[in-house]
């Protein structure tokens, strides 16, 4: 005969306690997918953050840029700078905080050949940096910035759509020339191609007192698409354009131009100071500026390099010493004199849209150099991203 139970006291407590456990795990395991959820999505927030700083850093290093002190740097991996910059460019200032206070980022600069530079920006958001616990979310990104030259169309010592006549001692030479003082360290690339000594649309406008007063290759360039344009186009680039941008402006007068230190450091913010091509290991003579005449200028001494732009004529009179490119919207006029004659290093470009002459009288000298051109390209021009594949996460 089968024994059946018919004392089933205890079970309801067992049930309820096996219920409980069914509903504790149940529980348990809610929380700990929430508590996971929001750990991840906290995470994510805190790796956006990064992410963002991260790309904040890059674009305040780009809008920061300062050529004088970045763009003269040897390349990878002699040299490096370190981020974020410490410029004179206004409204920067060597804070590793972000603009919008999310984050703080670093990192270094390099240069990668003439004209690339990598930018290597590691971020963190600001509870991460905090040493928050569950924090420690970063980012590093590269960017790679061109620096954007322009082309001047430099094809001769001297370019003018007028004539030229060479008085006294002067002298026109597009014979590729390193500066007094200069040396190799200076200088990128030597011994460039000779140029033409003077390139205007009418070769029989220019004119000798005497035998050896131009040379180049050939000393004379009879260019028949020298116009107007010449000298206000250069490919994208205005003439405007580069005025508006310009370090220094002044207006039209009578000027002597010194380097000016501050303690050991070049002083940028007075405007007779147009750096120190004669001493380029000098404070200022890391300074190329660009320098924006509005109207005639008279200089009566004694030195500036970097890009100078006269919108009426330029006259020099006594001693005075320029390295790199001159943009003349009138005439050019120079009388040598002082204790140095008169030289420009680098190339002249002179409009003279009134078609009178270009004067070069006593010892002046118009000398063709390369190494000054592309110290003044590269120590006045900021950079812009390579469009192409110049971004990337790092790791």
């Amino acid at each position: 005969m089968k024994r059946v139970l018919q004392n089933e006291r205890g079970m309801a407590l067992a049930l309820a306690i096996f219920a409980l456990v069914v509903v504790g795990a149940l529980v348990a395991g809610a929380f700990f997918a929430g508590t996971q959820e929001q750990r991840i999505g906290e995470n994510w927030r805190r790796l956006q953050q990064s992410f963002g700083a991260a790309e904040t850093g890059l674009n305040e290093v780009v809008r920061c840029w300062d050529p004088q002190q970045i763009n003269r740097i040897r390349q990878y991996p002699l040299d490096s700078i370190r981020v974020p910059l410490s410029t004179s460019i206004a409204g920067c200032t060597a804070d590793t905080l972000t603009p919008d206070h999310s984050g703080v980022y670093g990192g270094y600069v390099y240069r990668l050949n003439d004209q690339v530079y990598l930018i290597d920006v590691t971020a963190r958001d600001r509870s991460s940096n905090a040493g928050v616990i569950g924090g420690g979310a970063r980012q590093r990104l590269g960017e790679l910035v061109r620096i954007r030259l322009v082309n001047f169309g430099i094809g001769a010592a001297l370019t003018t759509s007028a004539g030229v006549s060479l008085k006294g001692n002067a002298l026109v030479n597009g014979r590729d020339t390193i500066p007094q003082g200069w040396n190799t360290s200076n200088c990128d690339t030597i011994g460039d191609t000779t140029k033409a000594g003077v390139r205007t649309p009418d070769p029989t406008s220019v004119s000798t007192q005497r035998p050896g007063q131009l040379y180049g290759n050939p000393p004379v360039n009879g260019d028949t698409s020298v116009h107007a344009s010449t000298f206000t186009q250069f490919g994208d680039i205005s003439y405007a354009s580069l005025a508006a941008a310009a370090n220094v402006q002044l207006s039209g007068g009578n000027y002597k131009v010194d380097p000016v230190v501050a303690g050991t450091a070049c002083d940028r913010t007075v405007s007779t100071n147009w750096g120190d091509g004669m001493n380029p290991t000098q404070p200022c003579g890391n300074y190329f500026p660009i320098i924006h005449v509005a109207g005639s200028v008279t200089l009566n001494g004694d030195q500036g390099q970097g890009i100078l732009l006269v919108d009426g004529d330029l006259n020099i009179q006594g001693s005075f010493v320029f390295y790199g490119i001159v943009l003349v919207q009138g005439a050019l006029k120079t009388a040598g004199g002082g204790s140095t004659d008169a030289h420009f290093y680098g190339a002249v470009m002179a409009a003279s849209v009134d078609l009178t002459l270009n004067t070069l009288a006593g010892n002046a000298t118009l000398q063709y150099s390369k190494c000054a051109i592309t110290n003044a390209m590269e120590g006045t021009q900021s950079v812009s991203p390579i469009r192409s594949r110049g971004w990337i996460q790092l790791f």
